[in-house]
């Protein structure tokens, strides 16, 4: 191991350094950290495999809950979940916009390695999915497993893609990056509510939706049979509206139907106060499907994951992280990542392992007992070994690309060029925000850095020549 690479060891030795000093270091509250202990697995028989609600939030920046950091949003809720669990202090999205993350969660791969997966996000037609592509929901189903799949899906469109042609067995949601809260209308003026491939009339407001699909989902009798479901909200992503606003969403869909592009991105709208609300209204709604979990009987033996699927947007609270969605800045990719499962994990504990988004998919996979693809190498690495087992997580590199970025992490060490084209090179353990440029004093540590994400990067597709739209 290089002698700059600082070990799994030393990080675990930082973690267990909590009270008010580490605590400041990382921007937390110090009671929140005190409460919590550095991770160490507790062995136990493997018993039933578990269900699975994989729950993601859209746009939700790294300190947006109270238990990562946030003065002033609160959110109960999740904080009780990362209590009950495994709290991640250094998980990354596995790129930084919305489509790319959930091609590396269904797939366990780089983006970069579809077509669909190059468009940052998808934004028509043209591309999405390959319904033949293996993905988490077709292998786990293959294994035994219910699937499905409620909420947002931003992996293409009708009539090509779909959710229920790449393993889910349901799906209830919209297929677009972003729609109207009330009316359902997406990015180019379109109705973009479905059960299945069918049009559901719903005006409701879609979180509340979401909601009761999904508690209803859960505290249903399954059988014999384990479950998946990806439960994917579209809140706090835009437009700035929160349950109840219904002159500032009739404005938006005014807007809309008279044929204004962008109407919908809301640039003219939204308050800190009211992603505040949006926040909160998240928190709200994992506890009511979390509440439902716990009344069915299955909470014990149901693997709970939260995350968000890259980092906030203008709104959002990040600090002490630098940049925003679609960067590849620490606030652009690193996210709130909480774990739960009473039957195999303790709860009141934080991990600084370095995790992304592929592997994920690797540990749902070997906990489910479903085989990964030949055809199809995964790019993450199972994290079920180290939950499970205690046994340290090899030296690996978690790799990102967006158009005109990128980004390499090797233990605290992190290689980022921006738009700027400058080279630079971070030590995440002392410098988390990115401001101290250490390319000039470690310049073999960076043309390393620099030559394994270029090894990656050959493997993958190219951009095409214009930007996706």
């Amino acid at each position: 191991m290089p002698s700059y690479d600082q070990s799994a060891l030393s990080r675990r030795a930082f973690g267990g350094a909590v009270g008010a000093g580490a605590a400041a270091a990382v921007g937390l509250p110090a009671a929140a950290e005190a409460r919590e202990q550095p991770f160490r697995a507790a062995p136990r028989p493997s018993g039933r495999r578990p269900n699975i609600l994989f729950i993601l939030g859209d746009d939700l920046g790294w300190a947006d809950l109270s238990s990562y950091g946030s003065p002033h949003i609160k959110t109960p809720n999740l904080d009780r979940l990362a209590r009950q669990g495994v709290r991640f202090t250094d998980a990354y999205a596995g790129s930084a916009t919305c489509s790319p993350t959930r091609f590396s969660l269904y797939t366990g791969r780089y983006p970069g390695r579809t077509e669909g997966g190059l468009a940052e996000p998808i934004a028509d037609r043209s591309v999405g999915l390959e319904p033949t592509h293996p993905t988490l929901a077709s292998l786990l189903r293959d294994a035994g497993y219910a699937t499905a799949l409620i909420g947002k899906w931003h992996c293409g469109y009708l009539p090509d893609y779909s959710p229920t042609r790449s393993g889910w067995d349901e799906f209830f949601g919209n297929f677009g990056g972003a729609l109207e809260y009330y009316s359902k209308l997406g990015l180019g003026g379109e109705y973009d509510l479905y059960e299945g491939d069918a049009q559901y009339k719903d005006l409701r407001y879609y979180t509340r939706i979401l909601t009761e699909r999904a508690s209803e989902y859960v505290a249903r009798d399954h059988g014999d049979k384990p479950w998946l479901l990806n439960l994917n909200f579209t809140t706090p992503h835009w437009p700035w509206i929160a349950d109840g606003d219904k002159e500032e969403s009739a404005e938006i869909v005014r807007r809309i139907k008279a044929g204004e592009g962008g109407a919908l991105w809301h640039q003219d709208g939204g308050s800190v106060e009211k992603y505040t609300q949006m926040v909160q209204d998240l928190d709200r709604s994992v506890g009511e499907v979390l509440k439902a979990l716990k009344k069915s009987g299955q909470e014990r033996d149901t693997l709970v994951f939260f995350a968000s699927d890259n980092g906030g947007e203008r709104f959002s609270y990040n600090w002490p992280l630098s940049g925003n969605k679609a960067s590849l800045q620490e606030g652009g990719i690193r996210v709130p990542t909480i774990v739960r499962w009473p039957a195999r994990l303790d709860g009141g504990q934080v991990s600084r392992e370095p995790v992304f988004t592929p592997d994920w998919t690797a540990t749902l996979l070997e906990i489910g007992g479903a085989r990964p693809d030949r055809a199809y190498p995964l790019d993450g690495t199972s994290l079920a070994p180290y939950l499970l087992k205690g046994d340290e997580l090899p030296e690996r590199e978690l790799f990102w690309r967006v158009r005109g970025e990128r980004a390499l992490r090797r233990g605290d060490w992190k290689y980022y060029r921006g738009k700027g084209g400058d080279d630079q090179l971070f030590d995440l353990h002392a410098d988390r925000r990115e401001q101290a440029d250490r390319a000039r004093d470690e310049p073999e540590l960076l043309a390393e850095l620099k030559a394994a994400w270029e090894r990656t990067d050959a493997e993958l597709l190219p951009y095409p020549a214009a930007p996706t739209r």
